[in-house]
């Protein structure tokens, strides 16, 4: 028998550790802040341990909350996929593009509405998860980010990512070596990644720049990519950051990118089964993304590899 806190108190946390903001999550759950709080404060008496530092208009989750938000967002984000896999109705004109959370939120989502103009009479889900999900049932395509390894699936490559410093305008860093003064932003990644050598994580960065004396791990570090960039966004510090995922905060000028040295990075892949290549929920998608992304592809003369 599993002993687990109440399902709403679980839900409540996961929104607001999400959205960095209790009023954020009432209005996700269609609850009041209020119960919220309430739900949060019940979960961390349970556990006996606090998630959330609260300030006078923001919270930020504790070292017990960063290690208990990325299991259970992938927890609700699997029971979600897996109700919606026997839910859709065969034949029904649904479309499930899966690709990390990350990539949904900064770069997927701001385009969708695209995907409505395009193709009026289907219905665009789009799967944020960081796992692995089953191309076969649980989504009709993703779009992945890593090696470019996938064994049985039908890979389109589409553009490979570049990682480099980015900050506020605010904080004044011009040169490498106000860089010694500065708040690093790291993003935790997974041990697989983070020992690879094309990882971009800070000590290669430094290490490619020639600077020493800088202790590349200090700093604010995220278990979420995501909460690393609002952090960079908030000007806390400089964030080693895909350029990939603030491209229209460093078009618009809210971020800058004050050197020219960047780290190549991991592949942005479009992926799907091949046994599901020829039906239309797999050939609706791949065409809206490669006429949305296609044209960024840093490899478009590779073909695609079965």
């Amino acid at each position: 028998m599993r002993k687990l806190p109440q399902l709403g108190a679980l839900r409540a946390f996961e929104a607001a550790a999400r959205r960095l903001s209790f009023k954020a999550a009432a209005d996700e759950l269609n609850v009041t802040p209020t119960a919220v709080s309430h739900q949060i404060r019940y979960l961390e008496e349970t556990l006996g341990t606090r998630l959330f530092e609260r300030g006078t208009r923001t919270v930020r989750l504790t070292a017990a909350g960063h290690q208990l938000f990325p299991p259970l967002r992938d927890g609700l984000d699997a029971f979600e996929r897996a109700v919606d896999a026997v839910r859709r109705p065969q034949g029904s004109k649904t479309a499930i593009l899966s690709s990390t959370v990350a990539f949904v939120a900064r770069r997927l989502a701001p385009l969708a509405g695209s995907f409505r103009q395009a193709y009026p009479d289907w219905t665009l889900r789009l799967d944020a998860s960081n796992k692995t999900v089953d191309l076969d049932v649980e989504a009709d395509l993703a779009i992945r980010y890593g090696r470019g390894e996938y064994p049985g699936m039908t890979v389109v490559p589409l553009f490979r990512d570049q990682f480099a410093p980015v900050c506020s305008p605010g904080l004044g860093i011009a040169t490498i070596d106000d860089l010694r003064h500065a708040t690093l932003i790291h993003f935790e990644w997974g041990a697989a990644m983070r020992d690879d050598e094309r990882a971009p994580v800070w000590r290669h960065w430094l290490a490619n720049a020639g600077m020493t004396g800088i202790d590349a791990e200090a700093g604010l570090s995220f278990t979420d990519e995501i909460h690393a960039v609002q952090a960079t966004l908030a000007g806390q510090g400089v964030g080693l950051l895909s350029l990939t995922l603030v491209a229209d905060e460093l078009a618009s000028g809210v971020l800058i990118q004050p050197f020219g040295m960047s780290l190549e990075s991991f592949r942005y892949d479009l992926v799907y089964s091949s046994r599901r290549s020829g039906q239309a929920a797999v050939m609706v998608l791949r065409d809206w993304i490669l006429s949305e992304l296609g044209e960024r592809s840093a490899v478009p003369n590779m073909a695609e590899r079965k």
